[in-house]
């Protein structure tokens, strides 16, 4: 049911009528139009009146209004019937159509469009290209067959002079791959044959006048003035086709638009030119005529000939005469006047109708689905949108009226087979109580026109396959011999004192929505719809490949003999049963167009009008039937199937006798039992509200279902991966276990005596080790060797090695001479040999060693100092484990000053041959000296101070941050 409207704007859905009646339907659908609310629900039919006007209802906020809603959630509309159609498509992988129908000038065209225009917007989420494409193709073809298929008539601005059924594919995820369009052209029946008044073409030749440039023109032998044209100037057409100067369609743009569109769909350039050739062709070719003037002025030939691709004496051949065949013999039989003109015209519609099944092929060939596999992309589903010409009733209705109100008359007998007659009989097979609901069938109106041998088609057929010349009059009088009885069929011969018939001419037919006059004025030569096969072969030996295309017959011989094709009523009503037959097999949704006035005003609601139209569409008989029926049904097994998953019961699989007691129980769950129905084989669910709660309950279930799979999957997904990395590493380990053990077993190979070789082994290749084992030569080798040779040195000479490798490791590249060819002493004033010195430094050293608890002596040496007044002054240095002593030589070795290890900081020496040493310390009160030595003279000792400390505190907890050269 229909919410979120106030009452103001009456009610939402006829089926909340307090009454059934008349007065009340109409006096709620005047209420609605009044109130601008266009649209009204029978349940899950949509009722539409024409508003003449546009409405802001139908742009992108609106369309997310109704994008994934159920119909009684938001007002009724367009979009909701769309979105329904799509929703069951989506969700139960089932075709649907939508049917459009309703009498010329109701709106049919625009709702068809809107529909399309909102099915293009809510899919394809993820603007993936080639689904854009075909959207786009869908949405533009309409533009392109509107153009070729449209006209302005008094009754409607844009009145479909064809019909259209557009099946739309789509895949498994709910987005269209492609669609195809079937075309039913009515405008080659258009009545006025003599003067070819078709406003299809009238509208096409203004706008090429309006929108083609000068050069294009030019190109086409054409005038930019429509008034030079007779055939297309106002005055020339008859009542209810004119094209007023008040045209509310802009010409130029429209043909700009229809332009685009075709390059959009991927017409190419040359083709769109030959397009427009043709049209050009026709127009010159119907302003034409044979009163001496085609003769004289031969340039009109030549025209149609260079627009055609062809020559310009078999232009005019063809014109005026025709080739006949007898036995052997072939002659050219030149035409009446009438017969001229009779040619033409079926000429001119002949290429006209050839030209738009070729535009609807070409289209159909670039959104056709190909190479669709539903093993590998999911099942193809259909949504198919049906917008055919209406119900027509004119002052004078001829053939293609027939034809058309026939077609009407099928659809409206659908809607009464699926809606009406099946509903009810389904309720009696099913056992579901029901009280009958009467109804007007018009099964007896459609067998009046199309049954085999007794029907008006029939009766048509036999005419104008009957010898010798046969007359619209003695068609009539068949008429009335075989259907003088039928309740719905009468002429002024059967019923002589109804004056609104006339002899001869007139009969009428009581059709569901109304009784239609027609004259028979026409009809055997509309059905016969006889082509010169010369005007066939002119175009098939064309030098245009696109007209050769179009007239393939074309290539027959003139002896040869063809069967007789069929006529153009039984080639309709062929198409028509195909049609109803495609419908009938998909899941179909109305939309009840209704037009509230002849007028084309958005004010007026013409009461009367409007209830006819709801009277001969059934809309009351629909409201009752909604009323007293359910909204949803389903067999159990199917209705399982999607719902189980909501009820403990059911879930995953029950133990019940049967689907059906399994269905009462998921019911009674959720306390669902007074809104449904049991039947032997269907459940019946009495309102949509109830169908939308189970959706919505399988929604919220369907997200935790797949939460579900997804935990479970994502663990068996993470299980596998985890057996395949520990395999993997298990792998890895034992290859890596066997490459280190290759390679080990290698170098033992090579290096089995290598303690008995002088070089122990560094002229031996190494082999290639394998990743892990990379740094292994470097230090394993290296180690190795070096400890060699150091094991070889005796242990007391290991201390000043030591000193003397920090030394390199500091010095090298910074220093020239280190002393490494020399033997390091380090305590330099104890070695002196002066009695004087031994006795005064080494009692010094012995209380130093006392009292400061040091354990070894690193180094001792005599300096020089330069004092801050430049005074040279000798000075000695002590350094132990522990501490740095400054003292006086000439006092016997006086501690000046005293500086415990870890208060130095660093070091700095000079790179020249002067022997400076800076002690840099924590407090900034650096020690400058300069090293000197007195036997031999000429001893570097920088190098030696340097290693004994480097190694010192390479060894002790404490660490020389840094030990720093410069150039003094």
């Amino acid at each position: 049911m229909a919410e979120q409207e106030s009452l103001e704007f009456g009610k939402a859905d006829f089926v909340l009528m307090d009454t059934v009646t008349m007065p009340e339907f109409m006096a709620n659908l005047r209420l609605r139009f009044e109130k601008g609310r266009i649209y009204t629900f029978i349940g899950e039919v949509v009722v539409s009146v024409n508003p003449y006007k546009n409405l802001n209802i139908y742009g992108r906020d609106t369309i997310e209004q109704y994008r994934g809603r159920e119909l009684y959630e938001r007002p009724p509309h367009l979009f909701a019937i769309a979105d329904a159609a799509y929703k069951a498509m989506k969700r139960r992988s089932k075709d649907t159509c939508i049917v459009i129908s309703g009498e010329s000038g109701a709106g049919k065209t625009e709702a068809s469009k809107y529909i399309m225009h909102y099915i293009a917007a809510i899919t394809n989420p993820g603007q993936r290209a080639e689904v854009e494409r075909v959207k786009n193709i869908l949405l533009k073809s309409n533009c392109v067959l509107e153009a070729f298929g449209n006209a302005k008539t008094n009754r409607n601005d844009n009145s479909s002079r064809f019909g259209k059924y557009m099946d739309i594919n789509f895949d498994f995820k709910g987005d269209p791959i492609g669609g195809h369009i079937n075309n039913y052209l009515l405008e080659k029946k258009k009545e006025g044959f003599s003067f070819f008044h078709s406003p299809c073409l009238k509208l096409l030749f203004v706008q090429l006048l309006q929108g083609g440039s000068d050069q294009m023109l030019r190109s086409l032998h054409l005038q930019k003035d429509a008034s030079a044209y007779s055939y297309i100037s106002p005055g020339s057409l008859m009542s209810q086709t004119s094209l007023s100067p008040q045209c509310s369609i802009n010409d130029g743009a429209e043909f700009k638009a229809v332009a685009d569109a075709m390059k959009v769909i991927g017409f190419k350039q040359e083709e769109i030119q030959t397009v427009y050739k043709i049209v050009a062709a026709i127009l010159h070719l119907v302003t034409s005529c044979f009163c001496g003037e085609l003769q004289r002025r031969g340039n009109v030939v030549s025209i149609i000939a260079d627009l055609l691709s062809t020559k310009s004496d078999m232009v005019e051949k063809a014109l005026l005469f025709r080739t006949v065949a007898t036995g052997r013999d072939v002659i050219d039989k030149q035409h009446t006047e009438q017969e001229a003109t009779y040619g033409r015209d079926a000429f001119a519609k002949a290429i006209y109708e050839r030209l738009f099944a070729w535009i609807v092929t070409h289209i159909n060939d670039v959104i056709e689905v190909k190479n669709y596999d539903t093993t590998v992309h999911g099942k193809n589903t259909v949504i198919g949108v049906l917008d055919i010409y209406g119900f027509e009733i004119f002052d004078n209705n001829s053939f293609e009226q027939f034809c058309i109100n026939y077609c009407n008359e099928k659809l409206q007998q659908l809607f009464i087979q699926l809606v009406l007659k099946q509903e009810q009989e389904e309720y009696q097979r099913e056992g579901i109580p029901w009280k009958h609901i009467d109804y007007f069938n018009n099964q007896v109106i459609v067998d009046l026109v199309e049954q085999q041998h007794k029907g008006i088609i029939s009766i048509l057929d036999d005419a104008c396959m009957n010898v010798g010349k046969v007359t619209d009059e003695m068609f009539l009088e068949a008429l009335n011999n075989k259907l003088g009885k039928h309740a719905h069929f009468s002429s002024r011969k059967l019923c002589a004192t109804d004056k609104t018939l006339e002899f001869d001419r007139d009969f009428r037919i009581k059709h569901y929505a109304g009784d239609v006059i027609y004259s028979v004025t026409g009809f055997i030569d509309k059905n016969k719809d006889t082509l010169f096969q010369d005007f066939k072969r002119l175009m098939y030996n064309s030098s245009n490949p696109v007209l050769k295309m179009m007239w393939p017959e074309g290539k027959l011989s003139i002896t040869e003999v063809t069967k007789r094709p069929l006529t153009a009523a039984t080639l309709f009503k062929n198409s028509m049963i195909a049609l109803v037959d495609n419908l009938a097999s998909k899941e179909p949704y109305y939309v009840r167009c209704i037009k509230p006035n002849d007028k084309k005003s958005p004010q007026l609601f013409d009461e009367e009008r409007c209830r006819h139209q709801v009277e001969y569409l059934g809309l009351l008989e629909n409201v009752r039937v909604r009323r007293a029926g359910f909204a949803y049904r389903q067999t159990y097994e199917k209705f399982l199937h999607r719902y189980k998953m909501i009820s403990e019961f059911t879930w995953p699989n029950h133990d019940l006798p049967s689907d059906k007691d399994a269905v009462k129980k998921l019911i009674e769950c959720h306390g669902f039992q007074h809104d449904v129905a049991y039947g032997k084989t269907k459940i019946f669910i009495r309102t949509p509200r109830t169908l939308f709660t189970l959706e919505e309950l399988h929604a919220k279930m369907l997200v935790r279902i797949v939460l579900f799979l997804q935990k479970v999957w994502r663990g068996t997904l993470a299980r596998l991966r985890y057996k395949r990395t520990k395999a993997a590493l298990t792998i890895l380990k034992y290859y890596r276990r066997y490459k280190v053990k290759s390679y080990i077993q290698e170098v033992a190979r090579r290096f089995h005596n290598v303690r008995q070789m002088k070089d122990y082994g560094k002229h031996v290749q190494w082999p290639t080790p394998p990743k892990v084992l990379r740094r292994f030569e470097e230090v394993f080798c290296g180690r190795w060797r070096a400890g060699e040779l150091i094991r070889s040195v005796p242990p007391e000479v290991l201390p000043q090695l030591r000193a003397k490798v920090a030394a390199m490791e500091v010095l090298k590249g910074h220093r020239a001479d280190i002393g490494l060819q020399r033997a390091w002493e380090g305590n330099y004033i104890a070695l002196v040999s002066t009695s004087e010195t031994t006795g005064s430094f080494i009692p010094v050293a012995n209380e130093l060693k006392r009292k400061d608890k040091y354990m070894n002596v690193l180094f001792s040496c005599h300096v020089r100092k330069v004092n801050r007044f430049n005074k040279v002054e000798d000075r000695a240095i002590f350094i132990t484990d522990r501490h740095l002593y400054k003292m006086d030589p000439m006092k016997q070795y006086k501690v000046m000053k005293t500086i415990p290890l870890y208060n130095l900081v660093g070091l700095s020496v000079s790179n020249g041959k002067d022997q400076l040493v800076v002690f840099h310390t924590k407090d900034n009160k650096d020690l400058i000296v300069c090293l000197f030595s007195k036997e031999p003279s000429n001893d570097s000792r920088i190098g030696e101070l340097v290693g004994v400390l480097a190694s010192h505190f390479k060894r002790s907890v404490l660490g020389l941050d840094f030990v720093q050269n410069s150039n003094m």
